[in-house]
Order: C-alpha cells, then sequence, then structure tokens
C-alpha cells in the first residue's frame, strides 16, 4: 500500500455539526463529490480550528493531499485521509441561481438509491455516501436528547483548556431530529437521524432569536419539513453511515426547485 499523498479536487457537499475529540478538539464529518464524479469523505476534519484561509463552504470546490484507501482505521470505501495543511478552497460556492444549475450539474450526474439499496451496497462494497430521493416525506421528528456532553468529553474540554489551544465554545443540541420518509421500494417509513450543521446553526439562531429551545426545535422543524421538502422542491437526502455501524443519517438537504412540477414524484404530507 502507498503512503504517498495524491493532489485531489472536491466539492463539498456534506458537513456534520462539529462534535467532540481527544486528538482535535473536534471534528467534522466532511464529503464530497471529486472531479471524476465520486463520492470521498475527507477524516479527520478540525474544521473549526483551521486558518480561515482553510475554511471552505459547502458547494465550493477545494484542492487537498489524500492519502490512498486503507491508510487510516476508518476503512468505508470512500474515506481518505487528508494532509490539513495543503487544503485549499478554489473560488466561490456554486451559485443557486438559474434553478440551481451549477450545482445540478454536479448533483444531478450522481446515482440516485433508495435506503433499501445503500444498505445492499454497504454489505456488497462498503459503501457508506449517496443520495436517496424519498418518495414521500412524511415527518420530521424532534427527540429530547441529553443537553450536556458526556462527562468523558467535559473531561476532555477541561484538559484542552488547561493545556491546548483556546478552545471554542461548541454547544450541545438538546434534541435529535429525525427525518421519516418513504422510498419507492419500499412503502414502511424509514427513520433517520439528521447530523447537517446548518440543522445545527439554524437551531442555535433560533433559540437566539426566541429565547426558547423548545420554539426554536419547532423552527427548525417547520423549515426541514415545509421549507426544503416542499411540493415544489425536488428534494434529495445526501446520506451516510455512522462508523463503525450500518446506520444510515442524513447528511445534508439537497433541494433545487423542481424543474417539472408535474412529473414530480415527491410528495409532502401537509402537517399544518
Amino acid at each position: 500500500m502507498s503512503d504517498q499523498y495524491s493532489k485531489t479536487k472536491v466539492l463539498i457537499t456534506v458537513m456534520t455539526y462539529p462534535h467532540p475529540s481527544r486528538g482535535y478538539q473536534e471534528l467534522v464529518c466532511t464529503a464530497g463529490i471529486t472531479e471524476q464524479g465520486e463520492w470521498i469523505r475527507l477524516y479527520p476534519i478540525d474544521y473549526r480550528y483551521r486558518p480561515r484561509a482553510q475554511q471552505f463552504r459547502k458547494y465550493q470546490w477545494i484542492e487537498i493531499e489524500l492519502l490512498p484507501y486503507g491508510a487510516g482505521n476508518d476503512r468505508r470505501k470512500e474515506s481518505r485521509k487528508p494532509n490539513l495543511e495543503t487544503m485549499r478552497p478554489l473560488g466561490e460556492p456554486l451559485s443557486t441561481k438559474h434553478g440551481w444549475q451549477e450545482r445540478r450539474h454536479i448533483i444531478d450526474a450522481m446515482p440516485v438509491h433508495t435506503v433499501k439499496r445503500l444498505q445492499a451496497l454497504y454489505d456488497e462494497q462498503r459503501v457508506s455516501l449517496g443520495i436517496v430521493r424519498p418518495s414521500k416525506v412524511l415527518d420530521l421528528e424532534i427527540a429530547p436528547a441529553d443537553p450536556d456532553w458526556k462527562p468523558e468529553w467535559q473531561a476532555v474540554f477541561s484538559q484542552l483548556r488547561l493545556f491546548g489551544p483556546p478552545q471554542k465554545t461548541l454547544r450541545k443540541i438538546p434534541f435529535k431530529f429525525s427525518y421519516v420518509f418513504e422510498c419507492e421500494d419500499n412503502d414502511k417509513p424509514h427513520r433517520a437521524m439528521i447530523e447537517d450543521w446548518e440543522l445545527g446553526v439554524l437551531w442555535l439562531n433560533e433559540v437566539d432569536r426566541l429565547g426558547d429551545e423548545q420554539k426554536a426545535a419547532e423552527s427548525v422543524r417547520h423549515k426541514f419539513l415545509n421549507e426544503l421538502c416542499a411540493l415544489e422542491r425536488d428534494t434529495r437526502f445526501f446520506m451516510g453511515t455512522v462508523f463503525p455501524y450500518n446506520t444510515w443519517v442524513v447528511l445534508g438537504v439537497f433541494w433545487p426547485p423542481q424543474e417539472n412540477l408535474e412529473s414530480s414524484n415527491v410528495v409532502q404530507h401537509s402537517l399544518f
């Protein structure tokens, strides 16, 4: 196995809410699509602790050196270990103008699966990233979660404050948000947690605006259910597995306007 890095261009499509890390203070699961149209996961990336010049945005191309498959502990098919010092954003994020044409040019060329098919691909080929177009979005559930980080992470934070670089605030979101949806090959609903950083940021902003955590959660629910999954949107979920388990979660949502509303097969059940 070669231990040589190779320079790669990646369009970033997925960034999850940060989680604590002993070695990196915190990590963000980051994934995207290469120039060759292949899914790739960049791990580890301590995004908020990178220099500002290295802080890319979603739907922005970056250039980075990556080790070949198998160089790290994560043996999922798409995972690559990056040389973070070589990470460089390229240009501006792709635009949403003209019906998201720039973004659709890349995303529309990627295979679309059902959850059932993705699970089979994981078993067959260790595929752990993919796109799902739900046939029906039923709900977005909100469940309470522990409002505080586990004691082991609090201990890590305390240690880092004493011996590490300046610590950035990382608030624990006291809710779990999950899409409930159907796929065309199975009328039994799927339930998948949403790990999207945009959801976390929206909740934090809504807490500041509304002054109430539960009201902020309901506001997030309304946007992610009634706007991102509206009839006029061609909604797709970027999905991936949670290491080391074959548990599929929603890592991000792609929601361009429908090119032809009459041919839409995405049905939104109105709850309001």
